[in-house]
């Protein structure tokens, strides 16, 4: 037997635990120690514990999923934070708050008219960019429509007293408004959202 072919045989008696044949143990040293053997399949992957017939404790528990009540708590903080940033957009372009916290009794309606028109380029603009709409009735105002039965009170609200049963028919005094699409920004984390204007100082020499 040639020692290539000697040596690919210890190689794969080594590696599934099996004993060297005697041309092999020749070559060793005298002052080498055997080889250890591999433990069996059935020991492979076992605590050297439960090897000798040592108690072993148990694993510890998986971490708790988040119950319903953190998924909740975490998707009302997600609206408000939402809510927060689009009012943020919304004095940062058009000074919404500004506009709606000012006491307007002691202006003349020319100047209320030239700030709300500042005030509705700039709130214009992030509806613009930031969402999609559409009416959710078409057709013009002060047009005769019909409510079809069934209807979805969360689309149409009824003025008035109702008489009957749907469809009703009655004057369309607003269409109402439906978010088609919105692209919001993404909300950074560590950000104070309750901050939606930061204060403003102009330094002097």
């Amino acid at each position: 037997m040639s020692r290539l072919v000697l040596a690919f045989q210890c190689f794969f008696l080594i590696l599934f635990g099996k004993k060297l044949p005697p041309a092999a143990l020749r070559f060793l040293p005298e002052t080498t120690t055997p080889a250890p053997q591999i433990a069996p399949p059935a020991e492979v992957g076992k605590p050297a514990a439960e090897k000798a017939g040592k108690e072993v404790a148990a694993p510890a528990p998986a971490a708790a999923k988040p119950g319903p009540d953190r998924a909740k708590a975490s998707a009302a903080q997600n609206h408000r934070d939402g809510a927060l940033a689009f009012l943020a957009l919304l004095q940062r372009e058009g000074r919404l708050v500004d506009f709606l916290r000012e006491p307007l009794d002691g202006f003349s309606d020319a100047d209320i008219g030239a700030a709300a028109r500042d005030v509705h380029r700039g709130c214009r603009k992030v509806l613009d960019q930031h969402l999609s709409l559409e009416p959710v009735m078409p057709g013009s105002e002060e047009a005769r429509v019909a409510v079809p039965k069934g209807f979805d009170p969360a689309e149409i609200r009824l003025i008035g007293e109702a008489q009957g049963e749907p469809p009703f028919r009655g004057t369309l005094r607003h269409h109402g408004w439906r978010v088609v699409d919105a692209k919001l920004p993404a909300l950074a984390e560590g950000v104070d959202r309750t901050v939606i204007a930061p204060a403003e100082v102009e330094l002097s020499a």
